[in-house]
C-alpha cells in the first residue's frame, strides 16, 4: 500500500484514522477522558489532547455530555463519538465503516458537515455506506460493490452520465397530455403541468419544438439517475451475467 507515493511505514500509519462498524470504545469511561486518552497515544499533550476533545465534542453536539461515561449515550450518539475517536489526532486519511449507521437526519447532517471540513482542509475520507442518498451528497469519487465485485466505479456525475437512462422533465402551465400520442416517447410519469418520460435525444427535441407551439414552457431538462438507480441498474446487468 502506498501513501503519497511510499510504502507506508509504521510512522506512517499515524496518520490514519479508521472508525470501525462495531464500536471499539471503553464503555465506561467519561468521554472528554476517553477522547483526550486517544489523542494522547498519539502524542499529543494533555492540554492540546483535552483541547481537541472538547472542541469535537462541541462540533458533534456532545459537549454537555463530556463528564457522562459512554454507555450512558444512545447509540446514535456513541455513533458521534467514535467519529470523533477517528478525529481526534487530526489525520490525513480518514477510514470509516458505516459512520452514519444509528444516526437521525439531523445528526446525520452534523457528521456529513464534520466530514466535509476534514476533506476542505486536505485530509482523504474513504468510507462504505448503504444509505445511498448520503454518499450521493458528499462522495466526489464513488465505487460500487456487489457480491464482493466492483460492479462501476469513477467520479459521481460520469457514473450519472453513463448510466443515464435519456429521460427528460418537461413543466409547462397545464398538463401536457398529447405526449403520450407522440412516437418514440414513453411517459413515465404525468401530473398537473408536467411530465416525465423517455425518449432519444432527437424525439426529445420534437417534444420541446411541440411543447413551445402549445404554451409556455417554463422547464425542460434531462433527469440524471440517482446512485440507487445506477446501483439497481448495475445489479441486475451482474445478476444476469451471473445466470447467462
Amino acid at each position: 500500500m502506498l501513501l503519497d507515493g511510499e510504502e507506508l511505514s509504521p510512522s506512517a500509519r499515524t496518520r490514519f484514522g479508521y472508525m470501525p462498524e462495531e464500536r471499539g470504545l471503553y464503555p465506561k469511561m467519561r468521554l472528554g477522558d476517553q477522547l483526550s486518552y486517544l489523542a494522547r497515544l498519539h502524542g499529543y499533550s494533555r492540554a492540546h489532547a483535552r483541547g481537541r476533545a472538547e472542541a469535537l465534542l462541541e462540533r458533534l453536539g456532545l459537549d454537555s455530555r463530556m463528564k457522562d461515561p459512554l454507555e450512558a449515550l444512545s447509540l446514535g450518539n456513541q455513533q458521534r463519538v467514535q467519529i470523533a475517536a477517528a478525529l481526534v489526532h487530526e489525520p490525513d486519511v480518514l477510514v470509516l465503516d458505516e459512520p452514519f449507521s444509528g444516526l437521525d437526519p439531523l445528526a446525520v447532517d452534523v457528521v456529513r458537515g464534520v466530514l466535509q471540513e476534514q476533506a476542505a482542509q486536505g485530509a482523504v475520507v474513504l468510507f462504505s455506506s448503504h444509505q445511498l442518498d448520503v454518499v450521493e451528497r458528499l462522495c466526489d469519487d464513488l465505487v460500487i460493490i456487489g457480491s464482493g465485485k466492483v460492479l462501476a466505479a469513477g467520479p459521481r456525475e460520469e457514473l450519472r452520465r453513463q448510466h443515464g437512462t435519456r429521460r427528460f422533465e418537461l413543466v409547462m402551465d397545464e398538463t401536457p397530455t398529447w405526449l403520450s400520442g407522440m412516437p418514440d416517447i414513453s411517459v413515465d410519469t404525468m401530473e398537473d403541468g408536467g411530465a416525465l418520460f423517455r425518449a432519444s435525444d432527437e424525439a426529445a427535441q420534437h417534444v420541446l419544438s411541440a411543447a413551445s407551439q402549445r404554451g409556455p414552457v417554463r422547464s425542460f431538462r434531462p433527469v440524471l439517475p440517482t446512485l440507487a438507480e445506477i446501483f439497481k441498474d448495475v445489479a441486475a446487468d451482474d445478476a444476469q451475467e451471473v445466470h447467462a
